[in-house]
Formats: C-alpha cells, structure tokens, sequence
C-alpha cells in the first residue's frame, strides 16, 4: 500500500514565465466557472461532462487538450463533494490550475519542472531545499497542482506516492489525551498549553465581531473601510503572530504531532488516540453559552489526528484509536468508575479516585487510560481491564465459605 504526499515547492519565475501562468491560471478558472453555470447541475460524471463541452471550453478559453480535461474532472469532482455536503457548487476562484502525467513532468538532474500554460510547455527551476530534495529523490510524480500564492509567487504542489515502512510490533503503548486546557497531554507526561491560543482566539473573536457591527452601520465609507478590515482579518487567525513568533494552530499542531511521533520511535512504541468523530455534534446538545460553545468549536482536534496519522504511518509507527467512554472517569491505576461523585471526580485540571485514593492531573489520568486501551486492541483473549480492588473483593468472598470449612 502506497502513501500519497504532498511536497509544496516554489518555482523560479520570469517575467515573461508569469505572464503565461496568469493568463493559463485565468482561463482555467473561467472554464471551471462556464461548465459549472451551463451544465446540468446533477451531472457528476467527468466523462459525461467532458462529452457535453469539451470542444466549447478548447475554442473559448484556448485550453489545451488535457488542460480541458482537467476543468471536467474538477468540476465534477467539487460537484460529488458538494453533493455529499448537500450544497451547490457556487463559484470557483482564481489561482490555481491542476496537472496529470501528461501535461506535468518532473526532472530530478536539474530540479526542473516542465508545465503546460495557453502558449505553450515551459520548464520552471525549483527553490526548494533538502527536505523537498529528500522527498522528491527517485521519484516519479504523476499530478500536481500549481498555485500563485497572495503575496505574488508561484507554488506546485507536486504528489509523490512512497511506500511506508512496515509498522513496527510492540506492546508499548503511549496515550494521548486531546483537550483545550492542554491540547495534548501523552501518558508520558509531555503536554502542550492552549491557554495563549485561547486567549488570540478570544481576542480575534471580538474583533470580528466589532467590525461585522460596524460594517452594517454608519456611513457609506466606514462600512467599506469595515468589510475590507474584515476581509484582511479573514484567515490570519489561522497564522496569527504572536510579537516574538508565529504561532499558527497548523504549525502547532505540526509540532505536536511530530514530537509525538518522534517519541513513538525513538521508544519504540505505538500511539493509542481517542476517536472523537462526531464530539462537536454531540456536545452542542448540551446547554452552553455562546462564547462556550464557541471555544470548543475552534480548535482543529480533526487536524491533529490527520497530522499523528500520516506522520506515524511515514516513521512506521502503528496508531490505533479507542473509543473515547468514560477514559476521562476511569482510574487508571485500579480501573474503577465510582458511582458516587462525591467520592470520585474529575474537577478541572484534578482528578480523585474514591475507590484506590490516587490524585493528580486528569489529563494524565485519561492518556493513561487511553494508552491501557491501546494496548488492549485486537488481544484475541479480550482485554483484561478490569478493577483490581473490586476483583479482589470478589474473590475473598468466594475463597471465604472455604476458609470457614
């Protein structure tokens, strides 16, 4: 089984070289938005769609063969997406143009790279440097997708298929317990703080919110003034800045997710992750206010777990998911759910058990659980969990009839 990655590189570009992507990148998007406006919206089949306008898009946007074929099978593949959303595809915007084998080719002896444009094939230098070289060495990619970025220049987006390597077998298991005190607290005791994060979201949040206000009162000046501070605003919460670094929830959760990883194979281990699919659904049922229910929105844990997933299956790290019931009430050490929440709870960042009397940090408390789960999976005897104190007690009195005998 093959991974599919992604290796973004900037190209060299001319002058000259610019011109022609501009004016490939501006047909692109003009066919994509004219097959989509005058074909039937349910048609989801590129075959059928390039059978209804593929001579139409060559003679009105001056697109090559296969560049045509590319605008059928990317409105048809937004279509399927969109219909699986269901919502209709309202517009495509600017900036990008998709490439095959045919129309795309990578030659490693001088880091080059050959596209086609509406005047013709152009070869582009690469800047890139050795993580991109690495990736790249001995490969033979097959589809990119060229992109100009906001600030000018010029990006492809090159897919290389590696195989991974074989997961390595162990019984070790690390736990990671995901939250939005700590984004990530692993049975090892490793965590990272959200506060500072909290805090920019916050902060961005009623910014927005002073603008949108603003931008639908006043004059005719303030309110365009708002909505194109509005339109500034849009995305930089993604990579907001901190005064000494960026600090982009992306690149935190890169950096998470490596350091996890990293440690997975350097202590030979495997990776136990809850699986929270549907959490956000199922928590805005309860009662919460709307700063709540915003905070708990905002965080990426989806993007968290795509990060551990593709770097552990490229390091050979195997990384299972648990169920998440009850990780956050069990005591890790004695395996006991009490009852009564007066005698066992989890308050904030403190955990208590009243069934074995352990403290501490709830967080640890729950990867350790999760990694007991993990190393739980696919035993074919079952997994063994279960209360010690409360097995012990069962067995006293079983053993007690005997010992009065």
């Amino acid at each position: 089984m093959t991974q599919v990655l992604t290796v973004s590189c900037k190209l060299k570009v001319s002058q000259s070289q610019a011109a022609k992507l501009d004016a490939t990148m501006d047909a692109f998007v003009q066919a994509l938005n004219w097959v989509n406006q005058n074909t039937p919206e349910k048609v989801v089949n590129a075959v059928k769609l390039q059978s209804l306008c593929y001579y139409e898009i060559r003679a009105r946007f001056g697109l090559s063969s296969n560049l045509a074929q590319q605008v059928c099978r990317r409105v048809a593949g937004s279509r399927k997406v969109a219909k699986q959303k269901k919502r209709p595809v309202k517009e495509f915007k600017s900036g990008f143009v998709t490439y095959d084998a045919r129309i795309f080719s990578f030659r490693q002896k001088d880091w080059t790279v050959s596209l086609t444009t509406v005047e013709g094939r152009e070869r582009f230098e690469l800047a890139i440097g050795n993580y991109q070289r690495g990736m790249l060495a001995g490969s033979n990619p097959k589809a990119a997708t060229l992109i100009k970025r906001k600030d000018g220049s010029y990006y492809i987006q090159i897919c290389v298929e590696k195989k991974p390597p074989k997961q390595q077998d162990t019984d070790k298991v690390i736990g990671v317990d995901l939250g939005r005190t700590d984004i990530a607290h692993t049975s090892e005791g490793d965590h990272w703080n959200g506060q500072q994060l909290s805090r920019v979201r916050d902060r961005y949040s009623r910014l927005r919110a002073v603008l949108q206000r603003k931008a639908s009162k006043g004059t005719r000046s303030s309110r365009r003034r708002c909505r194109q501070l509005l339109q500034r605003l849009s995305g930089k919460e993604r990579r907001f800045q901190s005064r000494q670094r960026c600090v982009a929830k992306t690149w935190v959760n890169h950096r998470i997710s490596k350091a996890i990883v990293s440690r997975a194979k350097t202590t030979n281990s495997a990776i136990a992750l809850e699986d929270l699919t549907g959490i956000r659904e199922r928590v805005n049922q309860q009662p919460r206010s709307k700063a709540e229910r915003r905070r708990a929105n905002s965080w990426a844990f989806y993007q968290l777990r795509q990060f551990l997933e593709y770097k552990a299956r490229v390091a050979g790290v195997s990384l299972v998911l648990v169920p998440p019931a009850y990780t956050s009430q069990t005591c890790h050490r004695c395996l006991h759910i009490h009852p009564d929440p007066a005698q066992s709870y989890r308050s904030g960042k403190s955990f208590k058990c009243g069934h074995c009397g352990w403290e501490g940090d709830a967080d640890l408390n729950g990867a350790n659980v999760i990694a007991l789960l993990g190393a739980a999976v696919n035993r074919p005897r079952g997994s063994g969990l279960f209360c010690s104190l409360v097995e012990q007690s069962r067995l006293r009195a079983t053993e007690s009839p005997l010992r009065t005998a």
